[in-house]
């Protein structure tokens, strides 16, 4: 059932595979948050559809011919103002999603997700949110964590409401949510976001949500 009087988040979804972004486009616009205002079938494909259609939100493929996902995010992500990107991957590319994650990239989807968490994670992703899917953390965290903690300080140095933040922030709450949670106004909690980011030395708040995970306590 499409939901009235809402105003959807526009997505972009480029893969190489026609039949697979037909079906998501379905899936996706089945409720009416999102719309699907264009799709690629390669990196290049997809640098034009961003310039041209400015979504909230793209999830990208990794392996795709000519310029592939990778060379993609890296172009986009150097734009002024770019979508939430998120890539779209399967088991077998850790290392696609582990550079990926180095580039910026907002969030970690299996192509093989439920319906409904993929409306999530994209509503997710256009509040701001990031966006793992645990099977996927679950793999790259074993790969991750000695590199990645030789790098981050251990949450000693964050304040008992830092540590509220990056709770909330590693279950993949936008700010608006995590502002309500802890009665906090979203310019707050966006300063708070920031200082956590620089106290754990990371770049974004995937990397974020990945050092809470690898540590395992609050």
């Amino acid at each position: 059932m499409r939901l009235p009087d809402v105003v959807p988040v526009r997505l972009v979804l480029a893969d190489d595979e026609a039949l697979l972004r037909r079906g998501l486009k379905v899936l996706l616009e089945a409720d009416g948050r999102v719309q699907v205002v264009a799709e690629a079938a390669d990196g290049a494909g997809l640098l034009d559809v961003v310039r041209r259609f400015r979504p909230d939100v793209a999830l990208v493929d990794v392996q795709m011919p000519g310029m592939d996902g990778l060379a993609a995010l890296r172009a986009v992500l150097a734009w002024p103002d770019p979508p939430a990107l998120a890539v779209l991957t399967t088991f077998d590319l850790d290392d696609y999603v582990a550079t990926a994650l180095d580039l910026g990239a907002q969030g970690f989807l299996l192509k093989d997700a439920e319906p409904d968490a993929l409306v999530r994670a994209v509503l997710d992703l256009a509040a701001g949110g990031a966006v793992l899917d645990p099977r996927i953390t679950a793999r790259l965290l074993p790969r991750l964590r000695a590199a990645r903690l030789r790098h981050n300080p251990q949450l000693d140095g964050l304040s008992a409401r830092e540590r509220q933040v990056l709770e909330l922030l590693a279950s993949g709450q936008p700010n608006s949510a995590i502002a309500a949670s802890l009665g906090l106004s979203e310019a707050t909690v966006k300063s708070y976001v920031s200082t956590v980011l620089t106290k754990l030395g990371v770049e974004n708040r995937v990397q974020a949500a990945l050092v809470a995970h690898q540590v395992g306590t609050w």
